[in-house]
């Protein structure tokens, strides 16, 4: 026998280190694009420099490693590029806290120093989440890891920008856009989160010159003083008296006028609408058709400016909307105040209120973009799976904005734009310029707004493999094979990187797009901190192991099913990475240094011709599974052939030959059980990495010891056979059917039975009988019997095997006098309980005035009392049918 043993127990911890570092110092996930076989290639969505790993990370990173494994496996040449995002305002917003532990704000040093303390902070923390996404065993390729910032990707958003510029598809102008009064930046619609507020909606006398009044209702009085009409709809006949005539705005000594526009809904609130074109987006849209002037009432941070009236400069846009409703009550404008749900735009990285404002920003042009994104996907050249996305993808497409890419913040890639301070042009370069080439003025002053971070990482796909310049993984790798994402950034990113992947490579980035689902708590709920329900990845990893997490994980990773995810489920696939050891520690135990050359063909080849024939049913479903990003079903292939298959039945079946004195038997046995558990742990390996390679290098008669680079298993139809499948299910049912029998009649274990068949043909029969020392030895019996002409004995219990019928004759091994005594009482005492709990739940009074989890909780009982009454009186009357009463 191999002299090597294993541990007794599985400990993940020290395994998971050592083989991380082996893989590593083997180079083993290196891509070449010289190598032979097809590429197939993936970038990880970067998760951002300040990050922590989360359960959503898990999940995706586990599916991209399962799919770039089995790649490999498969023969393909891989690439899985690693790499971080610089998370533009999430990162400057993490060393502006650290600032302001020291006293500083970062105008206090300066923007050089700034930028210096940024990328210090980086050294130190930037490589947290690369180090936490390691201990998930992400076979990503270390030696290309990148950041968004690196000197080669600055390049390529750097080329970008001027080219499109050039293109006429960046530009400069006045626009609407979202500002965060906090991070003193705009953002992308994209970039505002929307959350139900409880208000106030507040309804106001506009007084008409001449005499009257209209009435608007607005939930942000503050903004009126920037107001610069009263809109109405040109069909509405309660004002067509009204427009070209003008209001006194209030608390302002202005007049404004009274336009028609079809915007306005006639039907909601009075019909008429203040409108505030540099404050609110869809007025800016009007003013520009009714040529409204713009007039900006707040500053970049949310305090009333100097075109504000003079009582109302200085205050911040909260304090002034208090002021300017005591000031409407105390002139008698303030007609009502009434509560107000309404959906409020937030900084998705602060939470503060966005304010709507006018400011100079740059722009993509998108539609140009977004319209060959659009085909790439209807035409079939990128796949979005499941497919239902590919709607929400095409709606967003159609209805797309320009993209705001110009930040008002310090970190990130500042914008290649410079305006001459002689002649006032902009100049927009690849090299930074020393002179105008308008005027040749050497007085430049570059532009210092930064992009977007979505911007840099829209080019992720090329960028990343050496883009604009023409490298040989650019030429391999790209387009990329698969992107694994969350639903969450399908615009934010995978439609940006189609638009610039499509326009700048002239191909899609990737030919499919996988779109997981969320992961939830046990009860569905989202998991978030301030409900207490966040399962942290690295606290179940260092319970449970990695193996365990990610089986979990891909075992619930249905096609476009949120994962109800609980620590007990991870718990529980721990039990099955320990099944698989001791399996493996069984198995070693009985396989020689040699394994032997030996085949299986005799008649008592029943288990062997079995396992070999379902292990071919298997390696094809994986494939398959994984091939169709099925990941649920290929985790559940795996679980069922381990655990019920080799484990509950091969490996018991096989006990006496590696025992016995039958060498050709026993190398037969050896042989199968080595040739199943190496094709298995390959198999497996793309779901749980450490556990299959830890049990890979402590067999016996394995040549390549890096199970990472071992081939799928090949197909061996020869050895696919239903007819070997069908002998075996025969003998598993005869055995599970007299082992219940042992149950349900309380016959003792060690007392031997005989079993009769009556059989309804000869294969059957030949099997029955051909596998008799095995069925004796699994059942526990003296001897079988079968054959056409079989009868049931008297006091026999008996069984339907399909076609077949068992019998097991039961005279002297049950009292069945003292058996029914016992069921009878049983059923009486069974009978009572369900008696008290059906008084209580017809009771009206009960039922409506107890806490409906209590009334759960009785109507549960009541449902498994019913059920366990129902088993008794069944088992109860099969005993009166053997006793022939």
């Amino acid at each position: 026998m191999a002299e090597q043993t294993m541990a007794k127990g599985y400990e993940p911890k020290e395994v998971e280190e050592r083989w991380i570092t082996y893989w590593r110092e083997q180079n083993t996930f290196t891509a070449d694009p010289q190598a032979p076989g097809a590429a197939y290639s993936i970038v990880i969505p970067p998760p951002n420099v300040t990050g922590a790993l989360h359960m959503g990370h898990a999940l995706n990173i586990t599916l991209q490693d399962i799919l770039c494994r089995h790649a490999r496996q498969k023969g393909r040449k891989v690439l899985w590029v690693p790499g971080t995002d610089h998370a533009g305002i999430a990162t400057q917003n993490v060393v502006e806290r650290a600032l302001k532990a020291e006293g500083l704000a970062r105008e206090d040093i300066g923007r050089e120093a700034f930028i210096e303390r940024v990328w210090a902070w980086r050294e130190e923390y930037g490589g947290k989440i690369l180090n936490q996404i390691r201990r998930l065993g992400a076979s990503v390729d270390w030696s290309r890891e990148r950041f968004t910032m690196d000197e080669g990707l600055s390049r390529a958003v750097r080329e970008v920008f001027v080219s499109l510029h050039e293109q006429g598809l960046i530009y400069k102008g006045d626009y609407i856009i979202n500002w965060c009064p906090r991070c003193h930046t705009a953002l992308a619609d994209l970039e505002v989160e929307h959350a139900a507020k409880r208000g106030a909606l507040y309804r106001i006398k506009y007084p008409l010159a001449g005499g009257g009044h209209v009435v608007v209702a607005t939930t942000r009085p503050e903004t009126m003083l920037g107001d610069t009409a009263v809109a109405v709809h040109p069909e509405d006949e309660r004002y067509a008296g009204l427009v070209g005539r003008e209001v006194e705005l209030p608390l302002t000594g202005r007049r404004i006028p009274v336009i028609a526009d079809p915007y306005v809904d006639k039907d909601f609130g009075t019909g008429c609408l203040k409108v505030t074109p540099a404050h609110d987006i869809n007025d800016f849209e009007m003013g520009r058709r009714h040529d409204l002037p713009l007039i900006k009432v707040m500053d970049g941070s949310g305090v009333m400016n100097e075109n504000a009236p003079a009582a109302y400069q200085g205050l911040t846009r909260e304090a002034c909307r208090e002021k300017i409703v005591e000031d409407l009550r105390g002139q008698g404008l303030l007609l009502d105040v009434s509560e107000h749900e309404h959906n409020v735009g937030e900084c998705y990285r602060c939470k503060t209120v966005i304010e709507p404002t006018v400011s100079p920003q740059w722009f993509v042009r998108a539609a140009p973009l977004a319209a060959e994104a659009r085909r790439a996907v209807a035409d079939g050249r990128t796949e979005i799976l499941p497919g239902h996305w590919t709607k929400t993808y095409f709606d967003w497409l159609d209805n797309i904005r320009d993209w705001c890419i110009s930040r008002q913040i310090w970190w990130g890639h500042r914008i290649p734009a410079w305006t001459c301070e002689g002649c006032g042009q902009v100049v927009v370069s690849r090299e930074d310029p020393t002179a105008c080439p308008y005027c040749r003025s050497t007085k430049l002053a570059r532009d210092p707004d930064v992009l977007d971070t979505w911007f840099s990482s829209a080019l992720w796909p090329f960028s990343t493999l050496g883009w604009p310049d023409d490298t040989p993984d650019l030429r391999a790798f790209y387009p990329t094979s698969a992107l694994v994402t969350g639903f969450d950034i399908l615009f934010f990113w995978v439609a940006r990187m189609m638009m610039m992947g499509l326009h700048f490579m002239k191909q899609t980035p990737f030919r499919q797009v996988y779109i997981h689902a969320l992961v939830r708590d046990h009860e569905g709920k989202k998991m978030s901190k301030s409900t207490g329900n966040v399962i942290d990845p690295l606290v179940m990893i260092d319970r449970y192991g990695t193996d365990a997490l990610r089986f979990t994980l891909t075992a619930f990773a249905a096609m476009g099913r949120d994962i109800k995810l609980s620590e007990d489920r991870i718990e529980g696939y721990r039990h099955f990475v320990n099944k698989l050891w001791n399996a493996a520690r069984f198995a070693l135990m009985h396989l020689p240094e040699t394994i032997p050359d030996a085949c299986c063909s005799g008649p008592r080849d029943v288990p062997h011709a079995w396992i070999l024939s379902r292990l071919e049913e298997v390696k094809t479903a994986v494939d398959e599974a994984i091939a169709g990003y099925r990941f649920n079903e290929a985790a559940q292939e795996l679980y069922t052939f381990l655990w019920r298959e080799f484990c509950d039945w091969y490996l018991e079946m096989i006990k006496p030959d590696l025992t016995g004195e039958d060498k050709g038997r026993k190398e037969t046995a050896q042989k199968t059980l080595w040739t199943v558990l190496t094709e298995y742990l390959v198999l497996l390996h793309p779901v749980a990495p450490f556990v299959t390679q830890e049990i890979w290098s402590q067999l016996p008669g394995i040549k390549e010891q890096n199970l990472a680079k071992m081939p799928y298993p090949a197909k061996r139809n020869d050895r696919h056979s239903l007819r070997a499948q069908a002998r075996a299910e025969l003998i598993q049912d005869l055995v599970t059917a007299v082992r219940n029998f042992r149950a349900e009649l309380s016959i003792p274990p060690g007392l031997k039975l005989t079993a009769l068949v009556k059989t309804a043909s000869d294969e059957d029969r030949n099997t029955l009988l051909g596998s008799g020392e095995l069925i004796c030895f699994l059942a526990r019996l003296t001897s079988i019997d079968a054959g056409p002409d079989v009868t049931a004995p008297k006091a026999s219990a008996s069984a339907a095997l399909g076609g077949n019928a068992l019998f097991v004759p039961l005279s002297g091994a049950v009292d069945f006098a003292a058996e029914l005594e016992r069921l009878n009482k049983e059923l009486a005492k069974l009978a009572k309980e369900a008696d008290i709990i059906g008084r209580k739940l017809a009771n009206e009074d009960f039922v409506a005035r107890a806490p409906g989890d209590v009334v759960a909780k009785e109507r549960e009982k009541a449902r498994a009392l019913g059920e366990k009454i129902a088993k008794v009186e069944e088992l109860r009357g099969r005993i009166l049918d053997i006793m022939g009463e």
